[in-house]
């Protein structure tokens, strides 16, 4: 079973690497971008098949260890 977790900033919370990427973006020529915000993407491979259970795994690994849930938010898709 495979998993992808993307994690981001919580709003409110300052990006300086996507206020980088943004002024990057700018300085390269390519307008019409208003804002940037950067994050996180984790494709996990998983062995079982219990969907839940593979749910509830993956939601304890981000609060334990993946995400910093205090400035950010996590998203589990399992495909």
């Amino acid at each position: 079973m495979k998993a992808r977790i993307t994690v981001t900033l919580k709003n409110g919370v300052l990006d300086p690497q996507g206020k980088a990427i943004e002024h990057a973006l700018s300085g390269l020529g390519l307008d019409g971008v208003g804002q940037v915000r950067q994050g996180k993407v984790f494709d996990i491979e998983l062995t079982g098949t219990d969907k839940a259970k593979a749910e509830a795994d993956l939601r304890a690994m981000c609060d334990k260890l993946l995400a910093n849930t205090v400035i950010e938010n996590y998203a589990v898709e399992i495909a």
